[in-house]
């Protein structure tokens, strides 16, 4: 009977974090996945992510359990923050395999000794632990109490929970086993054990030397980053490969110009150097497959930033996992990444096919509003997308397209029929369509997800005054500039409407050459580098402005959380009316009118 009755109170999950210790706590739970960068607030726990079920609730302290995240890779860094803060779930429940937030947890143990249980249990489990208000964590199990108010006898021996990791089941070269004993110093050691530590959490058995990293972890969250790097600079850290950075919280060459409290730009300056004196490369952008340096088809390459994973997977070919924020700067220490996920030929297939509606006249809104449904849909399942055949795609739609997949989707990548590298040939589509579930996009689902970025849930009259038109998430192409200019070119710019594009410092520097700058400049534009529209803030906000359009799909689900605006969406000849008109007619395009609901 006793033994019936722990079966009945107890579940039993796969241990991720190596925490041997006993906690209780009130579960709050959820069945949709989140980002927690853009979806918590790191300095009070609260649920921020507008688009969320927990919306406006606190994690702090709590059991929180979630099928796992999705969108930003710097999930990894909130958790950091939230440890430093206080304000720190007391465990992580996941029912499928959760890199990003675990690397997070992993790190705060390794750096800064504070450590949470993060376990993954199974889907009938995770099921059970919806329902359940309050429960205790011992070591791989999940208890909770029975109609008198008492928890199962403890069936496990805490003190049997080993403290250190155990590696023997990775193959590791020379290089690697001095790293990891410290004989080149405290910075690679550090940076292997957790890439060590991460691979067994993904179960891996071997590492890969890699070409180039992409480091996430400039953005300034909070104190807690900036600590994490000067940590490691003391520490001596150099990179080893070839790394590129991404966009910062400021733009260096304008923050004091443009007002910005120096409270946020300061830390975040000395956020950005500390990575370059390690030897990484001021590039400053979201959007690295537009540097010079982009990786070719093949390359084994160590990427973070969701956009640009899904980007150099699925564009151009390149392979990388999508990799936590820390572990993308610990790969660049090493030069060695984790021989998984999309490295692996057999992880690059598709697993559910999506077929969307092609709309003669559409605009190119239709790709980030394609690429957020697709994600949704997907999951954490690389898709295979048919439909757009008898269109031509342009590098541009296929990036919009992958930064909304990836605000939505954990899947490294995406495939689109005939157009997308791997999945251009008939073969190459043949070998993802082999055994996967089929999903159906219609035109009234695209009206339906525009409506959504569109409504801010009150009565609203028939035209919507812009305040600020926001471009370049990511950062505007050189072919984006010039398509700006195009349609800027003889119109006047509202004076009550702000437009302002960020791109990358390289692609500036040749628009500015070729004269574009100066044409927008002339229109009325902002044009800003090095920072993006994920960390924009006040005053380039102006504090009285209260709503903003953007023809990102990302901006789009993260930008009210981050800003407390409303957000507009709409494709770029749209954004650029508003900019002119100072408002936008509060209906659905052209393209998706008509439609039977």
């Amino acid at each position: 009977m006793g033994h019936a009755q722990r079966s009945t109170n107890v579940l039993t999950g796969r241990a991720l974090s190596g925490f041997a210790e006993s906690i209780e706590g009130d579960v709050i739970a959820s069945n949709v996945a989140f980002s927690f960068w853009g979806g918590v607030d790191p300095q009070t726990g609260i649920v921020i992510d507008s688009h969320h079920p927990l919306a406006g609730s606190s994690i702090k302290g709590k059991v929180l359990a979630i099928p796992g995240g999705r969108g930003s890779c710097s999930g990894s860094c909130v958790i950091l923050e939230l440890f430093l803060s206080g304000c720190h779930p007391s465990a992580l429940v996941f029912k499928r395999e959760e890199l990003i937030l675990t690397t997070g947890v992993i790190v705060a143990q390794e750096m800064f000794q504070q450590n949470i249980p993060v376990l993954q249990v199974p889907d009938s489990s995770f099921e059970t632990l919806l329902n359940l208000p309050r429960v205790r964590i011992l070591g791989d199990q999940i208890q909770w109490t029975n109609n008198l108010g008492l928890y199962p006898s403890p069936s496990l021996d805490l003190s049997c929970v080993p403290s250190e990791p155990d590696f023997s089941s990775i193959t590791l070269t020379v290089l690697d086993r001095e790293m990891l004993n410290g004989v080149h110093g405290r910075a690679p050691q550090f940076a292997m054990r957790v890439i060590l530590r991460t691979a067994l959490v993904q179960d891996v058995t071997e590492l890969i030397d890699v070409r180039q990293a992409h480091i996430d972890c400039c953005i300034y969250t909070g104190p807690a980053v900036l600590k994490f790097a000067e940590i490691l600079r003391e520490w001596g850290a150099k990179v080893r490969i070839p790394t590129t950075l991404n966009s910062i919280s400021i733009d260096r060459r304008l923050w004091r110009a443009q007002g910005v409290n120096s409270a946020i730009a300061e830390p975040s300056e000395q956020l950005a150097q500390a990575y370059l004196d390690m030897g990484a490369k001021p590039s400053f952008t979201c959007a690295p497959y537009q540097l010079q340096s982009a990786p070719k088809f093949g390359d084994n390459i160590m990427w973070a930033e969701s956009n640009a994973v899904v980007f150099a997977n699925s564009v151009l070919g390149a392979r990388t996992i999508k990799c936590p924020d820390f572990l993308d700067v610990c790969v660049a220490l090493t030069g060695r990444s984790l021989n998984t996920g999309c490295h692996l030929t057999k992880h690059r297939k598709a697993r559910v096919q999506i077929n969307c509606d092609f709309i003669e006249g559409c605009d190119d809104a239709i790709f980030p509003i394609l690429g957020y449904i697709s994600g949704d849909i997907s999951g954490d399942r690389i898709p295979i997308i048919s439909g757009l055949e008898k269109r031509v795609v342009t590098t541009d739609d296929l990036k919009a397209f992958g930064a909304a997949f990836a605000t939505t989707s954990s899947a490294p990548m995406f495939h689109i029929a005939g157009i997308t590298v791997e999945a251009r040939s008939l073969a190459d589509i043949k070998t993802h369509l082999q055994d996967t579930p089929k999903f159906h996009i219609t035109r009234s689902d695209m009206a339906r997800q525009w409506q959504i970025f569109n409504t801010s849930g009150k009565g609203e009259p028939e035209h919507i005054p812009i305040d600020l038109v926001s471009l370049g998430n990511p950062h505007f192409s050189y072919e984006e500039i010039q398509r700006l200019v195009n349609i800027t070119r003889d119109r006047t710019k509202s004076e009550s409407t702000m437009l302002v594009m960020t791109c990358n410092s390289e692609i500036y520097t040749q628009s500015y050459k070729d004269g574009l700058i100066t044409a927008l400049e002339e229109f009325g534009a902002q044009i800003i580098t090095d920072t993006c529209w994920c960390m924009i803030q006040e005053p380039i906000i102006p504090p009285k402005s209260r709503i903003i359009m953007t023809n990102s799909a990302k901006y789009a689900h993260y930008g009210e959380a981050l800003t407390d605006r409303q957000i507009r969406f709409g494709g770029l000849v749209q954004c650029v009316e508003a900019a002119c008109l100072g408002m936008v007619q509060n209906s659905l395009p052209p393209w998706l009118q008509e439609i039977e609901w």
